[in-house]
C-alpha cells in the first residue's frame, strides 16, 4: 500500500526552519521524520517556497545566503515531494548569487527550460543579470 500523500503548507517550514515557536517546530520535524520513514508522503508546491523566501526576507530579515541554504534544505529533505524542485534549486541560487528577487529567478530558470531567449518587461534590471536571456521594453 502507497504511503498517503497529504500537502504540507508555509507555515509548518517556517515554524520548523526558524523554531521560533519551538514546541510547533518539534511537531514539524516528527512529521518530517515520519516522512522520512515512508510512513506518510509529503508534497507541496512552488507557491510554498516562494512564499517562504518572501516571509523569510521581508518578516525574518535574514540575509539571501541564509535563505538559499534554508530552502535548499527543505527541496533535498527525504520523503517530500516538491512539485519543479530541479527549476526552484536553479531559481534559488539565483536569487542569492544574482541577487535577483526569486519571482524573476524563477520566470528566468522556467524560460532557460523552455527555451526561451527573451523576456517583454518594464523592469528590466534583474531580466538583465542573466547572460543568457535578452531583456526588452515592448515598442510604444
Amino acid at each position: 500500500m502507497d504511503s498517503e500523500r497529504v500537502f504540507v503548507d508555509t507555515n509548518l517550514f517556517l515554524r520548523y526552519l526558524t523554531n521560533d515557536v519551538p514546541a510547533q517546530a518539534d511537531a514539524v520535524e516528527r512529521l518530517l521524520l515520519r516522512a522520512v520513514q515512508k510512513q506518510i508522503a509529503l508534497v507541496t508546491t512552488g507557491l510554498v517556497i516562494a512564499e517562504m523566501i518572501w516571509t523569510l526576507e521581508s518578516f525574518y530579515h535574514l540575509s539571501r545566503e541564509d535563505i538559499q541554504g534554508k530552502i535548499l534544505a527543505i527541496l533535498h529533505t527525504p520523503g517530500l515531494q516538491v512539485t519543479d524542485s530541479d527549476l526552484i534549486s536553479r531559481a534559488v541560487v539565483w536569487y542569492a548569487g544574482k541577487n535577483v528577487d526569486f519571482i524573476d529567478a524563477y520566470h528566468a530558470a522556467w524560460m532557460l527550460r523552455e527555451g526561451i531567449a527573451r523576456a517583454y518587461t518594464f523592469d528590466q534590471k534583474h531580466f538583465r543579470r542573466f547572460d543568457e536571456i535578452t531583456a526588452e521594453i515592448p515598442e510604444k
